[in-house]
């Protein structure tokens, strides 16, 4: 297992990448799908919090296998079967999601997530064995394993000081990848691939809007009374997922992570991007229980479920990937459209403006063409 070449032409996601990505689908439906029932059930604080928690374990384990693999994938059968091994553990954590939104239980998503890390582990130090980069790959090795322990400790601390030992070790995560990078060489991501498999896993989320959008026609077709409004969120759902879409991969991403400081900053917003786009499609289920009265939000609650997780996701995207090949006026529209999308519950049709303030983000877009970065456009 030998680093990959950062210049590598041609080099596109494997299919082996994207069969890693299908149980990503499973554990992001199954997290929407609990936001959406903590939600509509007025469950705010606890479900947000349930989400950020049980969110951060699939995006961190992604995306510790995304930069991995972009730095030294190969396609034996052991690189497989580790990965393979990392998929299991995605799907045990799915499975424990409804026990951390009903009753605060971690522990099948503990062993889920620790089944997935202990194969990255293996993987680095596979990579260390024949490698120009093996004290910063030992390190990567051993600084997962720490947390790990951390993780498991944590299943037997008491109730009380759980999320505080959560947002600790979640913390020590976070800064295992800064430290190791530091020890020497630092690992060889290629910007095309990366942002490729970003944008991919972006898809996936937004794939989970469109079947809400569908949801609501099938709504409707049981609704007879609520036909008109039911229809209308799924086009409203169709429009605004579609204008994500167009602004997500409006500007050339490998553009953006041209160092070690902005490749973290890439990596980690995308925190908040890819939530975000979850929590979207759960919103958006929300605003269908309010129109058949299966809901106990309020409209005004309801409608901040839609008009936040865009607001997120479209800044999200504009710092760390769009404003660097933006012109003045698109650094402009982007974010100002961004916060009148946050502030829309205040006018009685929200939903509606949200759509045409996406749509008229877009339209600026085709209009303003990114601008040239790095000789590139």
């Amino acid at each position: 297992m030998r680093p990959r070449d950062p210049h590598e032409p041609g080099r596109v996601a494997s299919t082996l990448e994207l069969f890693f990505d299908l149980v990503f689908v499973v554990a992001v439906s199954v997290a929407a799908a609990q936001l959406h029932h903590a939600l509509t059930e007025k469950h705010i604080a606890h479900g947000v919090l349930s989400y950020v928690v049980v969110f951060f374990a699939i995006w961190w384990a992604w995306m510790n296998f995304t930069w991995f693999a972009t730095s030294f994938a190969v396609d034996d059968w052991l690189y497989r079967v580790l990965t393979i091994l990392q998929m299991s553990g995605v799907l045990v954590l799915a499975a424990g999601i409804e026990r951390v939104f009903a009753d605060e239980d971690f522990r099948v998503v503990v062993v889920g997530y620790v089944v997935m890390r202990v194969a990255m582990i293996a993987q680095w130090l596979r990579a260390s064995r024949a490698s120009e980069h093996r004290r910063v790959t030992q390190f990567y090795a051993g600084g997962i394993a720490v947390v790990q322990v951390l993780w498991i400790v944590l299943l037997f601390l008491p109730h009380e000081v759980t999320i505080i030992g959560w947002a600790l070790f979640a913390l020590a995560e976070l800064a295992v990848p800064v430290l190791a990078e530091r020890q020497g060489r630092t690992t060889p991501w290629h910007p095309h691939h990366i942002t490729e498999r970003y944008g991919l896993f972006t898809l996936i989320l937004l794939g989970e809007s469109l079947l809400a959008s569908a949801n609501a026609i099938i709504e409707a077709v049981h609704e007879h009374e609520e036909l008109p409004p039911l229809i209308a969120i799924s086009v409203l759902t169709l429009v605004v997922t579609a204008a994500l879409w167009w602004i997500y991969f409006w500007p050339p991403h490998h553009a953006a992570i041209t160092s070690f400081a902005s490749s973290l900053r890439y990596g980690y917003v995308h925190f908040f991007v890819f939530a975000a786009a979850g929590a979207f499609s759960a919103g958006v289920e929300v605003q269908i229980d309010v129109i058949t009265h299966h809901s106990k939000l309020s409209e005004f609650l309801a409608s901040f479920t839609v008009t936040l997780p865009i607001a997120v996701f479209v800044l999200g995207i504009w710092w760390i990937a769009l404003r660097r090949s933006a012109d003045r006026v698109v650094n402009i529209v982007v974010p100002v459209g961004a916060l009148l999308v946050l502030f829309d519950p205040i006018i009685p049709v929200p939903f509606v403006v949200t759509a045409v303030l996406m749509v008229a983000i877009v339209a600026v877009l085709v209009i303003r063409p990114p601008i040239t970065v790095g000789g590139e456009q």
